[in-house]
Order: structure tokens, then sequence, then C-alpha cells
């Protein structure tokens, strides 16, 4: 039996998804969990073998570290309406197996976690050609923790304090930041860092500290790096109708 432990904020959405996983053969679900505490919890508890995990505001690139580091065995499904390109990159590479659509036929939710189950990866294909179209641009260990912070809305001060470095090697980075990217400020190296870090809401102040505090590896732009970044849509778009590509690990 694999075990299955869902989190969701919507307790409706939730107790649907339920009936439909319980009437489906070889699964046994375990206690679903509203907050991201419960769910810690229950990782621990449960000992679940598959999570299905509705990316809510509080599922950040912070929060997939460190279940990944917690629950290396453990495999992991975001359960998404929409998500953007950088965040799906960045999920891929933390070692997230699949990212399932909110709208899919039941039919199709319940062979999703099949599959990856079976050891495969589910995305669209609408998705992952939006990979094809995106510009990563690798990060060292300090730059990705600097902009992790700096997505935060911390100021230079506080991006040197926390970092236990000075404020003027802080400004040293951020403009080697500038032109490695090929931003132009430090409001449009937040925007970037922030699609790549959450859902798209801001997240709460960090208080970790350095040696602990996950900063991203990379920074995945989903268009030219010489285009304004005002867009102000940038979730993924799934056509209709769906699309999906399966693919196995190699």
């Amino acid at each position: 039996m694999t075990r299955i432990l869902l989190y969701s904020d919507e307790p409706i959405l939730a107790k649907g998804l339920e009936s439909v996983l319980r009437q489906a053969e070889a699964f046994d679900l375990l206690p679903t969990c509203g907050t991201v505490a419960c769910l810690m919890e229950q990782m621990t508890a449960g000992a679940p073998d598959l999570i299905l995990m509705d990316l809510t505001p509080e599922i950040t690139f912070a929060v997939l570290s460190e279940m990944k580091h917690a629950m290396m065995n453990c495999k992991i499904v975001l359960w998404v309406n929409s998500i953007s390109t950088e965040l799906a990159f960045q999920a891929m590479g933390l070692g997230v197996r699949g990212i399932l659509r909110k709208t899919l036929p039941t039919d199709l939710q319940v062979k999703c976690l099949q599959k990856v189950q079976a050891g495969e990866l589910w995305f669209e294909k609408a998705l992952t050609d939006s990979f094809l179209c995106a510009r990563r641009v690798a990060l060292t260990q300090r730059e990705g923790q600097l902009v992790s912070l700096l997505s935060q809305g911390l100021k230079n001060k506080e991006i040197a304090t926390t970092l236990m470095i000075s404020e003027g090697t802080v400004k040293v980075y951020l403009s080697r930041l500038f032109q490695k990217v090929g931003v132009k400020d430090r409001f449009e190296l937040a925007l970037f860092g922030l699609k790549n870090l959450t859902t798209g809401q801001l997240p709460e102040k960090s208080s970790r500290v350095p040696s602990a505090m996950p900063g991203l590896r990379s920074l995945v732009l989903d268009r030219p790096a010489d285009r304004q970044a005002d867009r102000p849509d940038t979730a993924a778009r799934f056509p209709t109708p769906m699309r999906h590509v399966v693919q196995r690990p190699y």
C-alpha cells in the first residue's frame, strides 16, 4: 500500500480529493494537513511514501528544501492551479517528482500519483516546453543567499548583518549580480528572486543563521534579460485540451 499524505489549506477541496483517493486501489490515505507545521509533523509520524502538496503561499523554496532534506526517500507532487516557470524549475531541481494540475479529471489525478509512486515523473508538456525558453543563471552559494534575503525585503545593512559580512561587500555583490543577471536595479533582481523562491507572495523575513539558510543555486528567467521585468502574468499557461508528458528518470 502507498501511504499518501495530502496537504491543502482548502478543506472542501481536500475532502473531495480524499474521497477520490480512498476509492483507488493500493492507496492508504493519512490524515490531511492544513498547515505546514502539521505537514512537517505528519511527515515524521506517518512516514508517507508520497506527499501531494497544495501550492499554497506557505510553500516556498525554503520549505521544499527543508522537506526534501528531512524525507529523502519520500516522493513529492505539487498540486497546483498554476505555477511559474521559475518555481517549477527550482522544484524539479530539489527533487519534486511531479506537478499536478487541480483541474485535471479525477482519473488523471489518480494516474499521476500511481505513475510517480512507480518511479516515473509527471510534468505537463506545456510546462516542460517553457523550460526550453528560459534562461538559467548559475549562482554561487553566497549569491543565492543574498538574492534570497533581498527578495524578503531586507536592506543592505540587514543583509550584511545576517550574512556576517560588511555593507560594502553587499554592495559589491549586488553590483556584480546586476550585470550577471542582466537587471538594472535591486527591485528587478528582487522580483526575479521572488519568482524563483515563492508562489508570488512576499515571504516573512528569515531568522535563520547563514549556514542553515537555503540559497538559490540558480535564477531561472522566463524571458530575455534585456526585456522589461514588468509583465504581470508569469504563471505557466496550460493549453486546452490538456497535454501531459510522463518522463522516466535517468
